[in-house]
């Protein structure tokens, strides 16, 4: 079932809470603010929103932490936004269960366009050369050493076990597999994740590669291998990843 354009904006300031409301709203959301991290868990906890937009600086509780509670009820697409601007925040994000991180102060219309490629990423494996798995019917998963996933439900399995997983974490393990022993690099599954992988694109940035390999991270860990002995996904040093034969 189609997902409704719902958003939640959780921002402490009225003005920002404003324009990113405005700019949501011009995307065709209906838009719910919220002021703070814990009336914004609630939020996102009644609406289901598509998209939640969240500070990291609030009183209260802040954005890391505002994260990790909304990513443990909601598969909503999380957009981080900070004036902190280092490297490390922005890692700090993504491990909270960010999809994106994006810099105070911002443009409009650069907001916008990161928004629409999250929502351009692929819901379903999409089939590929080189002998990669086929697009997943409801009832067909792609498996792989004991590991299941449906594309159409969204489903992660583990030995019988369901994983849940972030989108971005999703969509990475759903490429890997169709990728199957072709090696994926950090820069293809950037670009993925962007929704730009046949635009003609191609240019990641550093951080952009640092954020996949912080994704590939917390995938392992739900899914509990051993970066030192895969039992899925081999990392193939220096360009990226590949499954385990």
């Amino acid at each position: 079932m189609e997902e409704s354009r719902v958003a939640v904006v959780i921002e402490d300031e009225e003005d920002i809470r404003s324009l990113l409301s405005t700019v949501l709203s011009q995307a065709g959301f209906e838009v719910h603010g919220a002021a703070d991290g814990t009336s914004g868990i609630e939020l996102v906890r009644e609406r289901r929103p598509l998209v939640t937009t969240l500070d990291v600086n609030m009183p209260g509780i802040d954005g890391f932490e505002t994260a990790k509670r909304i990513r443990a009820i909601s598969p909503t697409y999380i957009v981080m936004l900070s004036a902190r601007t280092e490297e490390i925040d922005a890692l700090q994000g993504l491990e909270a269960g960010a999809d994106d991180y994006v810099a105070k102060p911002f443009r409009p219309r650069e907001l916008r366009a990161r928004i629409d490629a999250m929502l351009r990423r692929p819901r379903h494996v999409a089939a590929g050369d080189g002998g990669g798995t086929a697009p997943a019917a409801p009832d067909e998963w792609a498996e792989h050493h004991g590991l299941r996933l449906n594309a159409e439900t969204r489903l992660v399995t583990v030995d019988g076990d369901e994983v849940e997983l972030t989108r971005s974490e999703f969509d990475i393990l759903a490429d890997l597999l169709e990728a199957g022993r072709r090696v994926r690099a950090k820069s293809d599954l950037a670009l993925m994740l962007r929704g730009e992988q046949h635009t003609g694109i191609d240019f990641v940035s550093d951080s952009d590669a640092r954020a996949i390999e912080v994704h590939v991270a917390n995938l392992r860990r739900k899914l509990g291998e051993s970066p030192a002995e895969p039992r899925w996904i081999e990392t193939v040093r220096g360009v990226g990843y590949r499954l385990t034969a």
